[in-house]
């Protein structure tokens, strides 16, 4: 494997867009965000276990499975900046005694000495190691026996090549570049809303109903996510055979062109 892929300078700045949107997390968002998790884990998934948080981004969730019960959550990133963030928020929400954050690769967790967990959770992450198969199997090593494997990837469509390329040149392009793209995103994203007959501003409110997310900094998220890879349900399924997890539930979409981006399809396996 390529060894920059365990460095934040091959990837997409991520922390930097996480660190502008943890100044909007509010006891809402985190609502939003425990919901997400009852809805993968069930409403005592998360009691008295501990949690490890693969890419903690500003920290939320990881806030969030603490307030679920968890007993100890320890969020990794590579990015430093979002360690950072994740701090701040623990600090913020008063959940510094049971959550912590620490800067890692997922290539790098089995030799961290953190031992295993009772709930891996990585959302939207692994996708953008740039080895995404053999993060899954580091991801997945960490689950301990009779454990959760929790996560989100990038559902296979026929447009991955396009966004790949486009992600590519995102991550690379200016400031000023980035907004006017996101700007055409958002623009044509309207249009292709008001030619369906669909109400765009509805879907704007109701944005924060997902996850406690914001929508633009999610555009920012989407178009730079680089590097960029993407598994179908089947694939996925076929994989965690192999590591001996079994599956308990799965939330997929439909697969197709995915105009405007593949969306994430979610997992919960259980180790053997």
């Amino acid at each position: 494997m390529n060894e920059k892929l365990k460095t934040a300078d091959s990837h997409f700045a991520f922390g930097e867009n996480w660190a502008s949107y943890a100044h909007l997390i509010d006891q809402s968002r985190l609502a939003k965000a425990r919901e997400g998790l009852v809805r993968l884990l069930g409403e005592d998934g998360l009691r008295d276990k501990t949690v490890l948080d693969i890419g903690c981004g500003s920290g939320l969730h990881a806030v969030a499975a603490q307030a679920l019960g968890a007993r100890r959550v320890l969020g990794v990133d590579i990015d430093r900046s979002s360690v950072a963030t994740s701090r701040q928020v623990f600090a913020r929400m008063g959940t510094e005694a049971q959550c912590s954050a620490q800067e890692c690769s997922v290539f790098e967790l089995e030799n961290a000495g953190l031992g295993q967990f009772d709930v891996v959770y990585s959302w939207g992450v692994l996708h953008h190691t740039g080895a995404m198969h053999e993060a899954l199997e580091k991801a997945a090593g960490m689950t301990a026996p009779g454990g959760t494997f929790v996560f989100a990837l990038y559902r296979k469509t026929k447009l991955c090549w396009l966004w790949k390329v486009e992600k590519r040149w995102y991550a690379k392009a200016s400031p000023t570049a980035q907004r006017m793209m996101q700007r055409l995103y958002i623009g044509m994203m309207r249009l292709a809303y008001w030619l369906l007959g669909r109400d765009f501003k509805a879907h704007l409110r109701s944005y924060k109903e997902q996850r406690g997310m914001d929508f633009e900094h999610d555009v920012h998220d989407w178009l730079g996510g680089y590097p960029y890879e993407s598994i179908s349900p089947a694939e996925v399924a076929a994989l965690m055979g192999k590591l001996g997890f079994d599956p308990v539930r799965s939330f997929t979409r439909p697969g197709g062109w995915a105009v405007f981006g593949s969306g994430c399809d979610e997992f919960v396996f259980r180790r053997s």
